[in-house]
């Protein structure tokens, strides 16, 4: 019996190496994240200390906060994948929401860009409404769909991040 042919691409040694070396950052950018080590994800860059995330210390800042707010935090994540300029994870989350105390299992798709060897911008996907029935309860359930809440989500978490960055200076 014969086997099928399998197509292969052949990455030169330098660039595998570089792929794995950013494959492993990003393994180790999660798991401490996981752990709860947030200032393992610090890095300086040419812009000063920043995250590996589109709003540099702010994203810095909010993981401590979450952490340090979330004593249940359990991160879990799988599916992480690094190219050049490009990566991503599937992770998800389990705490009780601090504002209301429910539980939350959050499942979220996080998208990497790289630049100079380090991650420049993290987007975070999920469905919002499923985190809003979760977290809210009836009140998600209704209005978890809506732009309404959507903003009001984003605008209470901006001030909460913006009252744990000017107690920790």
């Amino acid at each position: 019996m014969t086997r099928p042919a399998r197509a292969t691409a052949e990455v030169p040694g330098t660039e595998l190496t570089r792929l794995r070396a950013r494959l492993a950052e990003a393994d180790e950018t999660l798991r401490a994240i996981r752990n709860g080590e947030v200032d393992a994800v610090l890095s300086s860059g040419r812009q000063g200390s920043r995250v590996f995330s589109l709003q540099g210390a702010q994203v810095g800042a909010m993981w401590r906060m979450l952490c340090a707010r979330g004593t249940d935090l359990r991160i879990e994540f799988a599916n992480v994948s690094a190219g050049e300029s490009v990566g991503g994870a599937d992770w998800q989350a389990w705490y009780a929401f601090s504002a209301t105390g429910r539980q939350v299992h959050n499942v979220i798709h996080a998208a990497f860009r790289f630049a100079d060897g380090l991650i420049v911008e993290h987007i975070d996907t999920f469905d919002f409404w499923r985190w809003s029935r979760q977290a809210l309860g009836m009140a998600g359930v209704l209005l978890g769909w809506t732009p309404w809440l959507h903003g009001k989500v984003r605008r209470d978490a901006a001030r909460a991040l913006e009252r744990f960055m000017a107690s920790s200076r």
